[in-house]
């Protein structure tokens, strides 16, 4: 996928982290401010078994379906997140707040109180008393105490880490709050956090490996029924509404990104997502879609015929496109010593000699401007283009998890061969980056010729 998304959640998080020495701990303070909607949590010793509907979120009481006993999150356990959290204070510069805790940092969270009328209409809150329980935090006020602690912290603390201090969260709704907040900020040097925290994502955990195995294997099943299922006649939309349907069965909440459904020539939009028109015989469907499971989306796009069966143009491009693809996944290896610039870099050489034996004859300028413009791949994880603020020259690392996806898009222009004009080509996997061998979270999604005509006429 070529886009991102961004959401803010209206929870405030203060976590206080102590130097790791033996003498008397001191601590930094970190404000997170905004983040996506979905499940908050971090560390605690234990799920609390009884008032489960009072917490106002899924626990493995409430939902079996999607958690288990010890997990504060759909699959992923207390210690997931203490060790996140470990990770992030130590990362940090010292000497702030004096405090003490045996776990090294401490955590404040700022919520929505309990209020019946509310939740009546709303449904439950977690509210003070279980966020300490549920989340297993230190301290834990009423939202409208932030303003009067946040000032406090100011006159107290040498380092404050914040992302986006101009925008203060939704639960800040007074203007003189807000122009205190304000004030105050002015008076410190703000240092931001995000980058910080997406070094620590860029190597994912086993558990979160295991989450996005399963992302990928529900995205792949449903791109399997969503090639059954195409036919001339239908459109673009009604597609959309398949897969999304044929994720959300197997388990996504939600789909990743709002997706590309692009038949015909419509593929050679990079950024087409009217998803409006009517799928036509002898044309090709391109989709880049996924689905997100318990937070981490999975990204894949796949090229397939609207009825059935390629035709020999249609076939030759697909299967130069395909080559690259299947080349440039094996050199997700730590072993390789490569980034995913060089690897783009690699891809680049590569394409431009699969088309000079189909028969272009296409300079680096039209290959690189036109026919192939983005860029093979980016991070994959918590958001589709994950780690935004990391560049892509690092050396990929066991663990990472990066997408792949070459394409062609030939134009109807006549410096082109003309039984290829009109046809766009993408086909991308999720790979986690192995040591000397990647994994492909996205194997069961076909893209083989072969495979993928079987599966357009297995109706």
């Amino acid at each position: 996928m070529l886009r991102s998304r961004f959401y803010k959640l209206s929870t405030v998080a203060v976590v206080q982290r102590a130097t790791f020495q033996a003498t008397r701990p001191t601590y930094r303070l970190t404000f997170s401010l905004g983040a996506r909607p979905r499940f908050f949590s971090t560390t605690l010793n234990r799920v609390p078994e009884t008032h489960v509907r009072s917490f106002g979120q899924p626990t493995p009481t409430t939902h079996p379906n999607i958690m288990t006993k010890g997990e504060v999150t759909p699959g992923l356990p207390a210690s997931e997140f203490e060790t996140r959290r470990y990770n992030l204070m130590k990362s940090l510069p010292k000497d702030s707040t004096v405090d003490d805790s045996e776990r090294g940092y401490k955590q404040t969270m700022f919520v929505l109180p309990k209020n019946a009328s509310a939740e009546l209409w709303d449904g439950p809150r977690t509210g003070v008393e279980g966020a300490k329980e549920f989340f297993g935090a230190d301290e834990a006020y009423d939202n409208a105490r932030f303003s009067a602690y946040f000032n406090k912290v100011l006159s107290s603390s040498k380092h404050i880490f914040m992302d986006s201090p101009g925008s203060m969260p939704s639960l800040i709704s007074n203007d003189s709050t807000k122009k205190l907040i304000e004030t105050g900020l002015k008076l410190q040097t703000i240092l931001p956090l995000s980058k910080t925290i997406q070094e620590l994502r860029m190597i994912k955990s086993p558990n979160e490996i295991e989450i996005m195995k399963k992302s990928g294997m529900i995205s792949s099943k449903a791109f399997i029924e969503a090639m059954k299922w195409t036919e001339p006649g239908k459109t673009e939309g009604q597609l959309w509404a398949k897969f999304d349907y044929e994720t959300r069965v197997r388990g996504s909440s939600i789909l990743a990104y709002v997706p590309v459904i692009a038949g015909g020539p419509n593929a050679l939009s990079m950024h087409y997502v009217r998803n409006d028109m009517e799928l036509k015989n002898g044309d090709l469907v391109l989709v880049d879609c996924g689905g997100e499971y318990n937070g981490y989306a999975s990204d894949i796009t796949r090229t397939w015929p609207v009825n059935g069966r390629f035709s020999e143009a249609q076939k030759e491009l697909y299967q130069a496109v395909l080559n690259v693809n299947k080349t440039c996944i094996k050199m997700c290896t730590e072993s390789n010593s490569i980034s995913l610039h060089g690897i783009h870099a690699q891809s680049v050489k590569l394409m431009k000699q699969e088309l000079q034996n189909i028969g272009f004859n296409v300079n680096s300028w039209d290959l690189e401007r036109i026919l192939y413009p983005h860029h093979v791949g980016h991070y994959l994880g918590l958001d589709v283009h994950d780690l935004h603020d990391l560049d892509r020259s690092r050396k990929l690392k066991k663990n990472m998890v990066v997408t792949i996806e070459p394409g062609i898009y030939v134009p109807f222009d006549d410096k082109f061969p003309s039984k290829y004009q009109g046809i766009g080509i993408r086909i991308e996997d999720n790979i986690v980056v192995g040591k000397d061998e990647p994994y492909v979270l996205t194997a069961t999604s076909p893209k083989e010729i072969v495979d993928v005509e079987f599966c357009c006429h297995n109706h």
